[in-house]
């Protein structure tokens, strides 16, 4: 894989491609997305061995780029309180026909460029091919929304567009890399470290009250979603568990076992939707591949950053590994 990634033009974009801006919440106006070169790869790891499209310029993680093999994802001006978009095909036009994958037939990812905020949403496609979803944008900040969908007919896409609220914006520093974190009274725990070029074993455990949770919900066709991001380029990577509910030999936790490559060297922010009781909740770490083995400890501990490549991280104000992420 490409292990070498620019990531200045993305703090550049920001000041000088976006014209419009978001409000708190809600759309102000139009969103250009950034001028970016049309060669993208969607990483979708599987068990041993990494799945997704190669470009022809070489291996790229998902979610770099605005425009790939043709489709483009474009932000659109919607009502207050609203997030709309359309992604436009190879003829230019809105795309209106795509497959169901994991349960939907589009998954929204969005995040502050700090890595904080994470929200993972289900947005609804009119007829005209515009998706629309309540706001996940709830704060002031630089965000990067990631589109991940496949369009009947062609493979697996995720694009990813830059997006400003305007307010006063303070950034937080990436939380230490720890093995265990903590989410609305639920202790998720991971073994595993990824490993830079090659598949690694990641699994996590899910614990309430200090006793196993075995009785994990599916969710998106699992018991377990994962979504990888790394620290600056915000490089996307889109993992799933090994199993599936009801194939007779995945048990429904309470550990959930994925299989998982990364691109290079450096800082990973994972997020873990898990469902039980009826609700989905989001689970947070700081992984570090290439590094010796995360001490033990909550993933929220302060701390300082950690080591990741060497670029400057845009600005954003929530706090990392905040409880009742939505999802929809």
């Amino acid at each position: 894989m490409n292990t070498t990634m620019k990531l200045s033009g993305f703090a550049l974009g920001l000041a000088a491609v976006f014209g419009a801006a978001y409000g708190l919440g809600q759309v102000a106006g139009p969103v250009s997305p950034a001028a970016e070169s049309r060669h993208d790869t969607t990483t979708r790891a599987g068990h041993g061995a990494t799945g997704g499209e190669e470009s022809g310029s070489g291996h790229l993680p998902g979610g770099l780029l605005v425009s790939d093999r043709g489709y483009t994802l474009a932000p659109v001006t919607a009502p207050a309180g609203e997030f709309a978009f359309q992604i436009t095909g190879p003829d230019g036009r809105p795309v209106t026909a795509y497959d169901v994958a994991h349960d939907k037939r589009m998954h929204l990812i969005v995040t502050r460029r700090d890595l904080s905020g994470f929200r993972h949403v289900h947005p609804e496609l009119g007829t005209d091919g515009t998706w629309r979803v309540a706001s996940p944008l709830d704060g002031p900040g630089a965000w990067r929304a990631f589109a991940d969908f496949t369009p009947t007919g062609g493979g697996p896409l995720t694009l990813g567009v830059d997006l400003t609220v305007p307010g006063p914006l303070t950034e937080r520093p990436l939380p230490p890399p720890a093995t265990s974190t903590t989410v609305d009274g639920y202790t998720v725990t991971l073994a595993g470290s990824p490993q830079p070029g090659r598949t690694a074993e990641l699994t996590l455990t899910v614990s309430r009250g200090g006793v196993p949770v075995t009785e994990l919900e599916p969710y998106l066709g699992a018991y377990g979603h994962l979504v990888a991001l790394r620290q600056g380029d915000l490089a996307y990577l889109h993992v799933h568990p090994d199993g599936t509910p009801g194939d007779g030999r995945t048990a429904p936790g309470p550990a959930v076992t994925f299989f998982a490559e990364v691109p290079s060297v450096g800082a990973y922010r994972l997020y873990l939707d898990f469902k039980h009781g009826g609700k989905v909740r989001t689970a947070e770490f700081t992984v570090v591949a290439g590094a010796a083995a995360a001490p033990a400890g909550p993933a929220d501990a302060p701390g300082s950053p950690a080591p990741a490549p060497s670029a400057p991280t845009p600005t954003g104000d929530a706090e990392h590994g905040e409880p009742g992420h939505g999802h929809d």
